[in-house]
């Protein structure tokens, strides 16, 4: 299948850009940094935002479908990355004929999510590192999810919970009701988005990803996705 991956040099989207080429995709990855992606059989470059109408229009002619791996640091900013880079990806696709959508999203925008039954961690931790710097990131998620609902596309959203790199897919958990659980492996993620390509079970619908076995402990992932990647900005 030919299918176009936005946001692929961020670190869901090269495992999506990677799992697709193992995979036998033809692959075009669009990303602001093209010299960071290696050249592989298979996959072509393409730079571009996904903020820039005419670019995003050129990445998705021609394409089978399209997923979409957008992501930008928590910023007490307004944030648009979400919602203008998917609206975009929308047009672009009501343009060329191009139905499949699968978007990945973040659990929070979700009330009834439960990451967790401990007090201390949904009391204070979850608010102080994901809830309130995560404010304006939630609000162009949602933003964002209704642009997709409304697309008329054949679309699937992929929620995660607290992202973390692991070297293999596990056997993670799909919850299409809401879900419980504190993390989603990015590999983990990036499996169930390729495997969308050939399921309609979650068409016209949102799913959240939960991986239960190899995930890391609440310290060391504040560490590696709260505070180191907050000190290389």
């Amino acid at each position: 299948m030919r299918i176009v991956v936005f946001g692929a040099n961020g670190p869901t989207g090269r495992q999506l850009v990677g799992q697709a080429l193992a995979a036998g995709h033809h692959v075009t990855a669009v990303t602001r940094h093209p010299e960071q992606v290696a050249a592989r059989e298979r996959l072509t470059v393409l730079a571009a935002d996904a903020t820039d109408a005419a670019a995003v229009s050129a990445a998705v002619a021609g394409r089978d479908a399209v997923l979409s791996a957008l992501g930008v640091p928590y910023s007490r900013k307004p944030i648009t990355v979400y919602s203008a880079g998917t609206a975009n990806i929308i047009a672009a696709m009501a343009e060329h004929g191009v139905r499949r959508l699968v978007v990945t999203g973040t659990a929070a925008v979700d009330p009834g999510y439960r990451s967790s039954d401990s007090v201390f961690f949904t009391r204070v931790l979850e608010p102080l590192f994901m809830r309130l710097p995560g404010k304006t990131l939630y609000a162009d998620n949602r933003q964002m999810e209704a642009l997709i609902a409304a697309s008329g596309l054949a679309w699937t959203i992929v929620r995660a919970c607290w992202l973390f790199n692991a070297a293999s897919v596990s056997g993670y958990q799909v919850c299409q009701d809401s879900a419980h659980g504190m993390f989603t492996a990015r590999a983990d993620l990036a499996d169930f988005m390729l495997a969308q390509l050939a399921d309609d079970r979650y068409l016209g619908k949102a799913a959240t990803v939960v991986t239960t076995a190899g995930t890391p402990s609440i310290p060391r992932q504040i560490w590696l996705e709260g505070i180191k990647k907050e000190q290389k900005r």
